[in-house]
Order: structure tokens, then C-alpha cells, then sequence
């Protein structure tokens, strides 16, 4: 799967920019604040409704603009085309499919599946819980169709039974809730340790390329629900809501389930994730989003975009060969920012555009 045409309107820095891109490396070069990152950010709206990038929707819109949009022409691996455009206006968004409007922004972002490595990747190893089971769930969503109907019933069912907490409700209320947060939890929980477990063996592989001297890597999967919650099912878990209803009053909130997943990724040598430093974060962050490109295109047969936000500053010359070297091994369009580009980072030929003051020139 790649994006063979991307158009872009009032996007930050860029007013005006029609991209065509190609199969494989993309490279977009530039001083600081010339809109390369916004190039990546676009396509990244397609498949998220959102920047990677930290701050609110708003600051995406240029300044004096009404508006922001993103279309593109995707092609899949068997040569169909999809036609996608996402615009917001009014703090809404809105969304279109070969021309048609979408009734829920997920429609879009299944024909563009992408993935992105910044600066800030490195919140995915040290950070909080939230953004690794966002990265799980990426997976889960894109190849699992149930998962996305499971998880908004569960969140609808978690919503009424913390409103029920807070209000001191008596227990027969919270029963039906409780069945549902078992019910959809039990089978959130299924899916995301089937994935889970998939992952492991592309982050053995990929950690031992990136980060041979820490020794063999371990992923631990943690459904939510408590520590010795593995083999239980909805009944089982239903009882534990129950059991459990008395202390989570006095807190307000819903303590387990699949709304706190959580994972980690350790070493041999390095038992303890937070004794990693900086710079192994990031590769670990890194192998990561290499083995959810490998989990995608065992599942789905095809590659997702990755986006790799001013990687030449992110990785030294050793590991930015690494990468490269195992990424031309792969199908997937790249989309890569970088200040500069070295001649010859990898084995990979590069699309060279230059970025401009928000102007974007293809270099022959």
C-alpha cells in the first residue's frame, strides 16, 4: 500500500502543495521550520485525525486560514485505488471516500494505514500506559474488524458504571454493566494478547539488529484486569467487578480491566525498562514500529506507510544504516524528514524533495 498522490491545503506552514509520491523512499529535506514534518503530519491525519506532533487540532490550520485539508490517492497491492480526503472546518472534522462522505472518521483511516517514529517515540518505552496500549490497539484495529465495535461498547458500558460509582448507586444497578464490561472485555482482552503474541517474535528478531550488545528481549503482555488474570473468562471477570465494586466506590473509577492494558519490553541484560537510556528508548521505540510493519503484512499481505520524523538527528550513523538497511528488505513506502540527506544511508534509491519556507520542490 502506497501514496501515490498527496495534496495539501493550509497546513501550518504550507498553503498550497501537490505531491507525487513513489513507492519505497521518500526524503524531504529543509532547514528547521520549513514544513518537512508537515508533509509527514498529512498523511498522518489520514490515518489518525490527528498529529503526532504534541498540541490542539487548531494550531494545525495555517495561520489566517478557515480551514485545513489532506487528500490522497492510495493504491493497494493489488493495483485498486482509493481516493481519500479529510478536511476540518468549523472544529469539525470531515471525512470522504471516492467522493463520498464517511459517517465515522474510522472508514478513512482504514485505507491509510500508517505509522510514525519522531522525537518523542521514546514515550513509548518510558512514558505512560496509554500510548503503548495505543500501539497495540493499531494493530488490533487494522486486523482485527470486531475489535473497534468491542472497544466502543466497552467504553460506553465502563462510562455508566464509573457514573454509577460516583453517584453511590445501589449495587442491582450495576449488574448489566458489569455483564457488558465482562462480556466485551473478555474478548478485547482475547484479541489484543493474539497480537500481542504475534509481535514477539518480529521484536526478537529486530531488537537483536538494532540492540545486539542487551541480549535477548522479552514482551510482556498485561491484560488490565489483574495479575493473574490469564486463562480467566467473562464470568470469571464479572465476578471480579463484583468483587471489586466495594473499593472502586471509595476511589470513583473502574481499577481493572482491558482499559488499562498494559505491555513492556526488556533485556537480558537490562531487566528493567527504566534503566535503559535515552538513546536505547528510542531504538527500542524503534524495533517496535518495525514489528508492527512486519505484524501488518503477515496479517493483511500488504505494508502500511511509515513516517520517520527527522531521523538522521534520531539515530547515529551505525543504527540510521541498521534501519535502512532492513527496511529495503521490506515493501513499505517511506516517507522520511531529515535537515539533510547523506549520499548514501542505505541500499534504499531516494525520491529527494527540498522544503522551503512551506514550498516543496522535487530535486532531480
Amino acid at each position: 500500500m502506497w501514496i501515490e498522490q498527496l495534496r495539501v491545503s493550509q497546513l501550518r506552514v504550507i498553503e498550497q502543495a501537490e505531491l507525487r509520491l513513489r513507492p519505497g523512499l521518500n526524503v524531504f529535506t529543509g532547514p528547521n521550520g520549513a514544513g518537512k514534518t508537515s508533509v509527514l503530519e498529512a498523511a498522518h491525519l489520514l490515518s489518525f485525525g490527528r498529529s503526532f506532533r504534541a498540541g490542539g487540532r487548531e494550531v494545525l490550520v495555517r495561520r489566517g486560514a478557515a480551514s485545513v485539508s489532506v487528500f490522497a490517492t492510495v493504491l493497494g497491492r493489488t493495483g485498486e485505488t482509493s481516493r481519500i480526503g479529510l478536511e476540518r472546518q468549523s472544529n469539525q472534522w470531515q471525512g470522504r471516500i471516492n467522493g463520498q462522505g464517511v459517517s465515522q472518521l474510522s472508514e478513512l483511516y482504514r485505507h491509510c494505514p500508517v505509522l510514525a517514529f519522531d522525537p518523542g517515540s521514546h514515550l513509548l518505552i518510558s512514558g505512560g500506559s496509554e500510548l503503548r496500549r495505543a500501539a497495540l490497539d493499531w494493530i488490533v484495529f487494522h486486523v482485527e474488524p470486531d475489535f473497534l465495535e468491542l472497544w466502543r461498547r466497552y467504553q460506553r458500558a465502563l462510562k455508566q458504571r464509573n457514573a454509577l460509582l460516583k453517584a453511590a448507586a445501589p449495587d442491582a444497578w450495576f449488574e448489566p454493566w458489569e455483564t457488558e464490561l465482562a462480556l466485551t472485555g473478555d474478548a478485547i482482552s482475547d484479541l489484543r494478547a493474539r497480537q500481542a503474541a504475534a509481535l514477539e517474535p518480529p521484536l526478537q528478531e529486530i531488537c537483536g539488529l538494532l540492540l545486539p550488545e542487551l541480549g535477548a528481549c522479552h514482551f510482556q503482555f498485561e491484560e488490565g484486569w489483574r495479575n493473574d488474570s490469564s486463562g480467566l473468562g467473562a464470568a470469571d471477570h464479572r465476578a471480579k467487578l463484583a468483587d471489586t465494586r466495594a473499593g472502586d466506590r471509595e476511589r470513583g473509577f473502574t481499577r481493572y480491566g482491558p482499559h488499562r492494558c498494559d505491555w513492556s519490553l526488556t533485556y537480558a541484560t537490562v531487566p528493567v525498562r527504566e534503566h535503559l537510556s535515552r538513546g536505547q528508548e528510542k531504538l527500542t521505540a524503534l524495533a517496535m514500529i518495525f514489528a508492527q510493519l512486519l505484524s501488518f503484512h503477515h496479517r493483511r499481505g500488504e505494508w502500511p506507510i511509515l513516517l520517520l520524523d527527522d531521523l538522521c538527528s534520531e539515530l547515529d550513523p551505525q543504527h540510521l544504516g541498521s534501519a535502512l538497511r532492513w527496511l529495503a528488505g521490506t515493501g513499505a513506502q517511506l516517507l522520511i524528514s531529515s535537515v539533510a540527506w547523506p549520499d548514501t544511508p542505505g541500499t534504499l534509491s531516494a525520491n529527494l524533495f527540498h522544503v522551503e519556507q512551506g514550498s516543496i520542490r522535487q530535486q532531480d
